[in-house]
């Protein structure tokens, strides 16, 4: 829905690593959500009045809860397409985030004010109505949710966005949720047995579930996740597919909001080239960066000597002794430095998954005192870089 909406509404609509294009999804889905919800909310609360039903009333106000939802969702996109200012260098992006957990905060205070008042109800049970009207107001809820939870994920993924995707979680909750609604409505028109509080109660606990969850993906772009691997192997790719480069390591990429990416690499190069065309080079392969991925690339080279036997040596020295630690460990921007005075050093960087089972300092001695061995004039400057599993 959203999608095929964006083709009339969104200029560019396929260019969706472009700000602006993702802001005009963003708005499409907080206007639809408003409309929609409200709709729901008033159709529910006459559906809750008819009934005397706690469970379609908590039903109702969790729609309310939506839309009050929605409107952050349109106000957040809205603020995050700002461009930078002097105050804000790096952009408003982050501000997409904020608004998706304000959408989950919606979403949990919804769900325990639905246990408060189930509570009440057990406490103190009222015998409810239920007829087709009601049956047909709860089914088209139903309906007009997938409709939404389907075209919020379509939008999500198609421009990589954790509030929509929240956005369509609590659309697919709500789905679940009035299909209890209706369950439990059914079952004490049948039996006559009032099970209207306790199925209240098991709505609510959900809905504070689906906001727990949603929480959880907006905040750790907030607090800083690294990337996914599908995205450091493409950017890998990249820059290895460019003639004169032997490797890429030290990825960072800091994210000031989707579509503002700033991004930091390490490329290794032949000690032996001319220094100009290398800095051509890497000037080029930071161009393709900034205009494939919309960001800011700075790229540091590190040049490698090829073909020395002394390094050869050492290099598979250090190798041998980390397979000895563990396979888990290995080594980049190795390099032999020596020095007039006739003392060398020796300088690299190890790479150590996190919550490793040896502490950074036992590794950096085990490689000093093996690798100093039977040496008096080396010296070692060996740095620790951290990394996931999938790196």
């Amino acid at each position: 829905m959203i999608c095929f909406l964006a083709r009339f509404f969104v200029k560019d609509f396929e260019q969706v690593k472009l700000p602006k294009v993702r802001q005009g999804y963003g708005l499409l889905s907080g206007l639809t959500g408003i409309g929609f919800n409200i709709f729901l909310f008033l159709t529910k609360f006459m559906a809750g009045v008819i009934s005397g039903s706690i469970s379609i009333f908590g039903d109702a106000f969790n729609n309310l809860s939506d839309a009050a939802s929605s409107i952050v969702t349109f106000i957040g996109f809205k603020l995050a397409g700002e461009e930078a200012d002097e105050q804000h260098p790096f952009g408003h992006g982050r501000l997409e985030y904020i608004a998706g957990l304000i959408v989950s905060l919606f979403i949990i205070l919804t769900g325990c004010e639905v246990v408060r008042t189930s509570v009440n109800k057990i406490l103190k049970p009222q015998q409810v109505e239920f007829n087709a009207t009601i049956a047909v107001i709860l089914i088209v809820s139903i309906l007009i949710k997938l409709l939404m939870f389907q075209g919020n994920l379509q939008a999500a993924r198609k421009i990589d966005s954790k509030t929509l995707k929240s956005v369509a979680m609590d659309s697919i909750s709500d789905v679940f949720t009035t299909s209890v609604v209706l369950a439990s409505s059914i079952f004490a028109h049948k039996t006559g047995l009032i099970v209207d509080g306790f199925f209240g109660v098991f709505v609510g606990f959900f809905i504070i579930k689906t906001g727990y969850e949603a929480a959880k993906d907006t905040i750790n772009p907030l607090l800083g996740e690294p990337p996914s691997k599908e995205f450091v192997d493409e950017v890998k790719s990249t820059v290895m597919n460019h003639e004169g480069i032997l490797g890429v390591h030290d990825l960072m990429v800091h994210n000031y909001g989707p579509s503002r990416i700033i991004m930091s690499l390490h490329v290794e190069v032949p000690s032996d080239q001319n220094i100009v065309s290398v800095h051509d080079l890497i000037d080029d392969i930071e161009t393709e960066l900034r205009q494939k991925y919309h960001c800011s690339a700075v790229i540091h080279m590190d040049p490698v000597i090829m073909g020395d036997k002394e390094t050869e040596t050492y290099k598979s020295k250090t190798r041998k002794l980390l397979e000895d630690l563990s396979p888990e460990l290995t080594f980049h921007d190795f390099r032999l430095i020596h020095h007039k005075n006739g003392e060398k050093r020796i300088s690299f960087d190890v790479q150590v998954p996190y919550k490793y089972n040896l502490k950074d300092e036992k590794i950096i001695d085990y490689l000093t005192e093996h690798l100093q061995e039977g040496e008096e004039n080396i010296t070692l400057d060996i740095d620790i870089d951290k990394m996931t599993k999938d790196e």
